[in-house]
C-alpha cells in the first residue's frame, strides 16, 4: 500500500465514518451536552494539530464553543498544567501514543472535566485515557505521511460540530463530502503535470484563511515531510503584516481560496500578488476569478459549503506534494528522519 493508493481510498473511508459513527457522535455530543462545558482545551502535534486548526473554527462558528490549543510541555517538562475548570477537554492523535498528548488527557480528568480522545486507534494510551473516543476508522495507515487519518479527522470533527447543532442540514451536507472527494480525485492526471513546473522549488509559502488556515498549514507540512520544501504557512491576513515583503517575480505562492465569507481578502490578495509582485501561483478554488490568476489553477467541486472545504480541499494538496516528491526523485514512502509514530514528551 502506497501514499498514493490511500489518498485514493479517503471517499470510500469518508463514506464508511460517517455511515458507522454517527450514532457514536451522537452519543458523545449528548454526554458534553450533559455537562456545562464553556470550552474546549485541545491537545494534538503535527498532522492532528493542523486537525485541532480546524476545530478551532468550526466549533466556534458553529457550535459557540471557544477553543484554546494546549502546550503539552506544561504538563511534561514544566509540570504546571493550567486550571480547566469548565473544559471539554480532547486529545487528537493518529497512533494516540504520544505521551505528552495523553499526558494533557489524564491531567484533564484528574481536574475532573470530560475528557475526548479522537484517534485511529481506539486501544492507544489516549484511547484509555479518555472518558469518550471516537474511532475516525481510517484503517491501517502505512505511509509516513498522514493523508486518510488527517481527512477522517476532519469528519470526525464536522460530525461532532453537527451532533452538537442539532442540525439535519449538516448531517445532508456531510452526506456528499464523499462524493465531492472522489471528483477532486479524478484531477490527479493533471495535478501530475502540474508539478513538473515546480520541480525545482526550494522554497514557497502557502495561504489560507478561516476554515481554511488548517489547510495551509496541513499542505505546507506535507511538502517540508516529503519534498523538503522550506513551505511557511499563513493566513493571508498575516502574510500582508511582514511576509509578503519575501514575493518577488517568480516567487511561489499556493492558496487555497474556496468560495465563501473570506474568499474576497484572498481573491484581493491572489490580484496583488499576481499583479504587483508577479507571483508564481498554484491556486485551490471553485471560483473562476481566483483560477484566472492563477500558473497553476486546481479546481474544486462546485457547491461545497465552506464549513466542509477543509475536508475537500486538502486531498489535491496532498496529491500535489505526492507528484512534486516524485519529480523530484524523492521517494514519498520513505521521508528522511520521520517515522510512523512520533512520541514526543
Amino acid at each position: 500500500m502506497s501514499m498514493q493508493s490511500e489518498i485514493f481510498e479517503q471517499p470510500e473511508i469518508l463514506s464508511h465514518l460517517l455511515q458507522s459513527q454517527r450514532e457514536t457522535v451522537e452519543k458523545i455530543a449528548t454526554s458534553i451536552r450533559k455537562r456545562n462545558i464553556r470550552y474546549v482545551f485541545l491537545a494534538a502535534r503535527g498532522t492532528s494539530d493542523n486537525a485541532g486548526r480546524y476545530a478551532n473554527y468550526l466549533w466556534g462558528a458553529m457550535n459557540q464553543l471557544p477553543l484554546a490549543l494546549a502546550t503539552p510541555s506544561l504538563f511534561t517538562y514544566y509540570n504546571r498544567p493550567p486550571k480547566m475548570d469548565g473544559a471539554l477537554v480532547v486529545g487528537v492523535s493518529q497512533s494516540g501514543q504520544s505521551p505528552d498528548i495523553v499526558s494533557v488527557i489524564e491531567e484533564g480528568r484528574r481536574q475532573g472535566c470530560l475528557t475526548l480522545s479522537i484517534t485511529n486507534a481506539p486501544d492507544s494510551p489516549l484511547a484509555r485515557a479518555a472518558d469518550l473516543v471516537l474511532d475516525v476508522q481510517a484503517g491501517d495507515e502505512k505511509s509516513i505521511a498522514a493523508t486518510k487519518s488527517y481527512t477522517t479527522e476532519l469528519m470526525a470533527i464536522a460530525m461532532l460540530s453537527a451532533a452538537l447543532a442539532d442540525d439535519k442540514t449538516h448531517w445532508r451536507e456531510l452526506g456528499k463530502v464523499s462524493s465531492w472527494t472522489e471528483k477532486v480525485l479524478k484531477q490527479d492526471a493533471s495535478i501530475t503535470r502540474m508539478v513538473e513546473r515546480y520541480r525545482y522549488m526550494r522554497q514557497c509559502v502557502v495561504l489560507g484563511r478561516g476554515f481554511n488556515y488548517c489547510t495551509a498549514f496541513e499542505w505546507a507540512l506535507k511538502l517540508k515531510e516529503l519534498t523538503y520544501t522550506v513551505a511557511e504557512p499563513y493566513s493571508s491576513a498575516d502574510f500582508q503584516h511582514g511576509p509578503i515583503a519575501l514575493v518577488e517575480g517568480g516567487f511561489p505562492v499556493l492558496a487555497v481560496a474556496p468560495q465563501g465569507k473570506v474568499f474576497d481578502t484572498m481573491l484581493e490578495m491572489l490580484s496583488r500578488l499576481r499583479g504587483d509582485q508577479l507571483a508564481e501561483l498554484v491556486v485551490i478554488s471553485d471560483d473562476k476569478r481566483a483560477l484566472s490568476l492563477a500558473q497553476s489553477p486546481i479546481q474544486l467541486p462546485e457547491g461545497v459549503p465552506e464549513w466542509l472545504t477543509p475536508i475537500v480541499n486538502i486531498v489535491p494538496a496532498q496529491l500535489f506534494a505526492y507528484h512534486l516528491t516524485r519529480a523530484k526523485g524523492l521517494d514519498p514512502e520513505k521521508p528522511r528522519m520521520i517515522g510512523k509514530v512520533t512520541e514526543t514528551h
